[in-house]
């Protein structure tokens, strides 16, 4: 827990030092980042001029507009605030999939402007303190009676409001529909809804049915959704691809007529409106037919798809598709608020025009491309071991060195490498005349004969030439000291040899200077990849062994573990990487150095050799 607070910490950190949004206007400084959500029904979105009044919003998230790295796994950090960045807004998560990048949020709203913009602040990112508060049973009004998400993995359909109307029987869940999760009828085993009062209907009652049809094959009167009492009877249906509605009063029916048919296989958004005296029937958000009848006393169960009442050739008639997002109201929806759901729950471009999500924003700062890429480190890290935890501090411990012995090693090249152009332009004007230095005398020694006073003093004896110079005039004078006075004879080859030694030995000794605790860096080098390779086989080795005791082989359980096992390597590989190109071009300045001292060396023999010549040279 505190090696993730910490990592994420960090990227967090990064990502609002990356991004500028005014903190005043900020809703919580707790939530690192937010986008702007807009519900556009104006000309260039879904062209909606009815009135649409309060809709519960369907918003899809997927990677291409969220960062389900920056998030909590399970999306209790999302929150959605009215455009004035105050107010909270109610909205609970119908499916939220942070491994396949994809979620389905439905948000309450409590007025889509028609025929312009609606716009709200979803944020997220705190995944620290942030805790689960969506709530499913707020996010609908008062006058929504049920709502089905059909997201269930197995058992009946559960009610999303706060009515509670369960099912009493399942269909067959299907993964991967228009929305999450949908249930597909056979036709023989229908949905049945037990009686209620809340589903029981007034003679002219007010009522909408809205849901989402796949026909799977042509199909003669194939009941999608029934409610019977004795001679009394409502049921939506599908007449061979052609949506109905039937109402039966005492007896009488009176069906739809028929418009164009659907075809099988295609997601269509199917919605039926009664008021008191007619009953109209939209698809896809448009009105397809229409009665002058409105809806009879109705009780008992409601079923879907299978009308038990009724019967063809002696079999119950029942649907075969599937269905998504069964909702039904207790009034007449506007036509604005069943063109909004028809758009806003399809997956045609209109949506995508309808509802625009904006980019991400961080608390100081414009989105970050940066750090959205170091989020998925953050990710990965969760799944990483203690042992992989040990193998990249030691990574780190060799970075840290590597890094202090690098700048540290510039900062002296760069510096011996300003005081020898100081001492070679100073050398060759008084290398023609060597015997001008008085070996007697230190100090002239020090300065040149006299010729460097002031801060180039201090500059030169940073050069390693310097040093050997030095080195070598002591040697001269050590024998100027010893002969006899005025009886000084020269340099014999002796002596140049043992002066030359003198000046290899000092040499040795500034290239061992030179070298000094590059070994840590060619440690970097060898062993950072060897570290990383360690952390990774732990890492995977322990992996199989975690799923081979729960016996769960899928890539849900695989990918974490292996993705936190490859840290390691990648942590090993960051310290070596650097370390090389540092070790390469650091040895290059000091093959430089040490090629200068060689030749200062031969140059300053030559030179000692002939202003110093034996007595009978």
């Amino acid at each position: 827990m505190i090696r993730m607070t910490l990592t994420r910490f960090i990227l967090l950190t990064l990502f609002t030092l990356t991004t500028s949004v005014d903190a005043a206007s900020w809703w919580n400084p707790k939530w690192p980042i937010r986008k702007k959500i807009t519900l556009d029904a104006g000309d260039a979105g879904g062209k909606i001029t009815d009135p649409i009044g309060s809709a519960a919003v369907l918003v899809r998230l997927h990677d291409g507009n969220f960062q389900f790295l920056a998030a909590k796994e399970d999306g209790s950090d999302i929150r959605f605030i009215t455009e004035d960045d105050k107010t909270e807004l109610t909205y609970h998560i119908e499916k939220y999939d942070s491994l396949l990048n994809e979620a389905y949020v439905w948000v309450k709203i409590p007025e889509v402007k028609s025929g312009a913009q609606t716009n709200v602040w979803l944020y997220y990112g705190n995944v620290e303190e942030a805790v689960k508060v969506e709530d499913s049973k707020g996010t609908y009004d008062a006058n929504t009676t049920l709502v089905y998400h059909f997201s269930e993995q197995a058992g009946p359909p559960t009610d999303a409001t706060a009515n509670g109307l369960k099912a009493e029987t399942a269909g067959v869940p299907v993964g991967g529909a228009l929305i999450g999760g949908a249930v597909r009828l056979t036709g023989q085993t229908p949905i049945t809804i037990p009686a209620s009062p809340l589903l029981d209907l007034a003679a002219g009652a007010e009522f909408t049915f809205a849901s989402w049809i796949k026909p799977l094959a042509l199909q003669a009167n194939a009941v999608i959704f029934s409610k019977r009492e004795g001679n009394n009877a409502w049921v939506i249906g599908d007449n061979n691809g052609v949506p109905y509605v039937e109402i039966t009063t005492a007896g009488s029916a009176q069906r739809s007529t028929a418009g164009t048919a659907i075809t099988v296989n295609t997601w269509h958004h199917l919605a039926v409106v009664a008021s008191s005296t007619t009953t109209t029937l939209y698809l896809d958000g448009k009105s397809y037919a229409t009665l002058n009848v409105g809806l009879p006393a109705l009780k008992g169960p409601t079923v879907i798809g299978k009308d038990p009442g009724g019967v063809a050739g002696g079999e119950a008639l029942g649907f075969s598709g599937e269905l998504d997002e069964l909702q039904l109201a207790k009034v007449a929806r506007p036509v604005g608020w069943i063109a909004f759901s028809a758009i806003n729950q399809g997956a045609s471009a209109d949506a995508q025009k309808l509802l625009i999500a904006g980019e991400d924003e961080g608390s100081d700062s414009e989105h970050s491309e940066l750090s959205e890429h170091l989020s998925l480190f953050a990710d990965i890290s969760k799944s990483l071991t203690f042992d992989g935890w040990v193998v990249i501090v030691l990574c780190g411990i060799l970075a840290v060195v590597g890094w202090i012995i690098t700048i540290g090693k510039l900062i002296y090249l760069n510096k011996i490498s300003k005081a020898t152009k100081v001492f070679l332009e100073l050398w060759e004007n008084i290398s023609t005349d060597i015997t001008a230095l008085d070996h007697a005398d230190e100090n002239n020694v020090k300065t040149l004969g006299g010729k460097v006073t002031g801060k180039k003093v201090k500059v030169i004896r940073q050069s390693p030439l310097f040093h050997l110079y030095h080195i070598g005039s002591q040697e001269i004078q050590k024998r100027i000291a010893t002969a006899a006075p005025g009886q000084f004879g020269g340099l014999s080859g002796r002596s140049i040899q043992a002066i030359r030694a003198v000046l290899d030995g000092g040499q040795v000794r500034e290239v061992q200077k030179l070298n000094s605790n590059l070994v840590f860096l060619t440690i970097g080098i060898a062993g950072g990849p060897y570290l990383g390779l360690l952390g990774t086989v732990i890492g995977v080795m322990i992996t199989f062994a975690v799923i081979a005791q729960s016996g769960e082989v899928e890539i849900n359980s695989i990918a974490p573990g292996i993705a936190g096992a490859l840290l390691a390597t990648v942590a090993g590989l960051a310290v070596a990487i650097p370390a090389l190109f540092a070790y390469s071009y650091l040895s290059t300045r000091i093959k430089e150095a040490v090629s200068a001292m060689h030749i200062f060396i031969d140059e300053f023999v030559t030179r000692i050799a002939e202003a110093y010549p034996t007595a009978n040279e």
